[in-house]
């Protein structure tokens, strides 16, 4: 729905703003037409993702409803990305934050504005929201962090619980090529070719880098605001999805956070939540007003005596179900008094009530997953397509070991994190462990529900792991991620244990076999209802302004699919995720962008696993045709990580361009 606010917008396509050492960063800026006679407070969005092109009709939709609602929205890119000067080296390093403040201090300084300033992001730029505010810019009063995390290590895209994702290998993908293409020569003029070049001379293979980081080290604890929450000083709405990612960040910053701060999470995945799926998209950029309002023009909207949280509960579903339905439910802080710890216990093939249950002369029990125990997963972090959405889940659980409960007698509704405790001994030194929550329909079918992992050496900690003593017994606890369920009476509650979880988590060297022993507990959030929830405000839907006029010339095209070879026992993995082709109009600049990511492995062999990723983006405008074409592969031996990459630039259709890596990175515990 387009929004219908009256205040006019003058658009200033590209501004230059100056940083210490003469480079220069390039801004897009939505303004109320009198801001210059009645200045305003700003919205600073700070990202890699090139606002001439690929964001250029979502920045349109957000920062010009920001910009009729009385606000300038301002969208910057970060050094070396975009048409803004210089190279890209990795995420959130020392100089784009210092950058950042000094964006900040420029924008507050302008005629246009009163000096006030918010910061507004998702993933990336909802990184930067939180990590410039912990570097206290005086002008930046408050920030709006979607999908994003304030912990480096543990909540994102790299490692999970001491696991390596694959998101890894696809995320440095996505960077490779956004960082390998040129700026906008009708911006920068002639010297687009000289930076097009420096970038892919020099902005380097950060697969590689994270890779040398595989446990928690002071290269994630840079910028991982956890390490200090009090350095944050303006007031945090933190926001996410529970088919994202970064969920469990949301918690954390409501808990943690000694300012003004709110927390919402809905169905949604990794997308702004008036964009975003499964379930309900909301007036999202109106509820971003009232905050901005509330904080950057100090009205008195109520936005602070609203409860902490509020959390989309889900109901049961069809696990091949794009939709989630449920309803909107609140705490008035968080950790909430209100919820009460349901226990469990582990028995053969059952849980049991109470958790007392337990038989502890029961025999242990033994799991060897197969590799294919993961192929139906879905993505790690969903970005709201249904292809990417994990599916029946009686595909997974053949390969693990099945706990379950009775058939409810009545719902059981749970808010929060999920914790399993399990008494485990492992066969090899080094090897993980999976654990997934999930609800079984009346018919049988299983849908998932929340998920954990965790790398046995990172048992003790992240930052010092310590091999796994064969055969020795560790009582170990695996937090699965926060989520809001409602399971009906009749239902029943399912968790199952794998010992691997290919393709989401790269897998142990070798292949392990678990032994659980008796002793292991499931520790649910159950959460009472609450008579308030009838009366929260309603969250309405989607509103966005205008965009740029576009004309499409190749739809996108997507796919998730996984084939069995029965002849040569190979197993794959293909996503096509093709944006396709199309046209901005009044630019006349046509852009298009490709995608194909392959997981495979053979005959169960841990020898054979195999991630690849190719990426193409092409910009034509008139005469000027440009195409990058990356391609990233990724293979282990017991003892390294082994990566190939290549990056192709072509002009009118001639390679002008190319450069390729071959790198082998020791594996450190993982």
């Amino acid at each position: 729905m387009n929004d219908g606010h009256a205040t006019e917008v003058t658009v200033i396509e590209n501004s230059w703003i100056p940083m210490p050492d003469g480079c220069r960063l390039a801004a897009k800026i939505w303004l109320p037409a009198d801001a210059t006679d009645h200045p305003v407070p700003a919205i600073l969005e700070y990202i890699p993702y090139r606002k001439r092109d690929f964001k250029a009709v979502r920045d349109s939709e957000v920062h010009g409803f920001f910009a009729r609602h009385g606000y300038a929205g301002v969208r910057v890119d970060l050094r070396g990305s975009g048409d803004s000067d210089g190279v890209l080296h990795d995420e959130y390093l020392p100089q784009e934050l210092a950058d950042g403040v000094e964006v900040i201090r420029w924008i507050a300084a302008q005629p246009w504005c009163n000096g006030r300033v918010g910061m507004i992001g998702i993933s990336w730029g909802g990184f930067n929201g939180l990590q410039i505010a912990a570097l206290q810019p005086p002008e930046l009063q408050a920030v709006i962090t979607v999908c994003s995390s304030d912990d480096r290590y543990t909540d994102d895209v790299h490692y999970m619980g001491g696991c390596l994702l694959t998101d890894n290998l696809s995320w440095a993908s996505v960077m490779l090529s956004y960082n390998a293409c040129p700026p906008d020569p009708a911006i920068v003029g002639e010297r687009w070719r000289d930076l097009w070049f420096q970038r892919l001379e020099e902005s380097g293979l950060w697969l590689k880098t994270w890779l040398e980081h595989q446990r928690r080290d002071a290269f994630w604890q840079h910028a991982s605001v956890c390490e200090d929450f009090k350095a944050i000083r303006c007031p945090v709405f933190a926001v996410s999805g529970w088919a994202d990612g970064y969920c469990n960040t949301v918690f954390r910053l409501i808990h943690h956070l000694d300012v003004p701060r709110k927390g919402l999470v809905g169905p949604w995945g990794h997308k702004y939540p008036h964009m975003g799926g499964p379930g309900p998209s909301i007036d999202f950029l109106g509820e971003c007003v009232r905050w901005w309002d509330r904080w950057l023009k100090d009205i008195d909207n109520g936005v602070d005596a609203e409860p902490m949280l509020r959390a989309w509960m889900q109901d049961s579903v069809s696990p091949i179900s794009d939709d989630r339905p449920g309803r909107w439910v609140a705490e008035d802080e968080w950790p909430s008094r209100r919820l009460q710890t349901r226990v469990y216990g582990l028995t053969p093939g059952r849980l049991e009530p109470g958790g007392d249950n337990v038989v502890t002369n029961a025999p242990p029990l033994e799991i060897r997953s197969p590799l294919s125990v993961g192929m139906f997963a879905g993505k790690w972090c969903s970005y709201s397509e249904s292809t990417d959405l994990p599916t029946d889940q009686r595909l997974e659980d053949g390969g693990s070991l099945c706990f379950d409960t009775q058939p409810l007698e009545e719902a059981v509704e749970i808010l929060g994190q999920p914790v399993v405790e399990l008494e485990l001994s492992a066969d090899q030194p080094q090897a993980m462990v999976t654990v997934r929550l999930s609800d079984i329909g009346s018919e049988g079918t299983v849908t998932l529900v929340t998920y954990g992992l965790l790398n046995l050496s990172h048992r003790g900690g992240h930052a010092r792991p310590e091999p796994v003593r064969p055969g020795e017994r560790y009582r170990v606890s695996v937090r699965l991620n926060h989520v809001a369920q409602r399971f009906p009476a009749g239902n029943r509650i399912r968790l199952a244990i794998s010992s691997s979880y290919w393709p989401l988590a790269w897998p142990s060297p070798v292949p392990v076999t678990l032994t659980l022993h008796p002793g292991g507990r499931l520790l649910l959030p159950s959460r009472p209802l609450r008579e308030a929830d009838a009366d929260l405000h309603d969250l309405g839907v989607q509103r966005v302004a205008l965009g740029p006029t576009t004309t499409l010339l190749v739809p996108a095209h997507r796919e998730w699919t996984v084939l069995f070879n029965l002849a040569t026992n190979e197993a794959t993995l293909q996503v096509i995720d093709n944006d396709g082709q199309w046209r901005l109009d009044e630019l006349g600049l046509t852009i298009g962008y490709d995608v194909t990511e392959r997981y495979r492995y053979a005959n169960d062999d841990y020898a054979t696993l195999r991630g690849e990723v190719v990426n193409s983006r092409s910009f034509e405008r008139g005469d000027w045709h440009v195409v990058v074409a990356t391609r990233t592969q990724l293979t282990s031996t017991p003892t390294h990580f082994h990566l190939d990459a290549t990056v192709d630039a072509y002009e009118d259709d001639v390679r002008i361009f190319s450069r390729t890596w071959n790198e082998s990175v020791p594996r450190d515990n993982i």
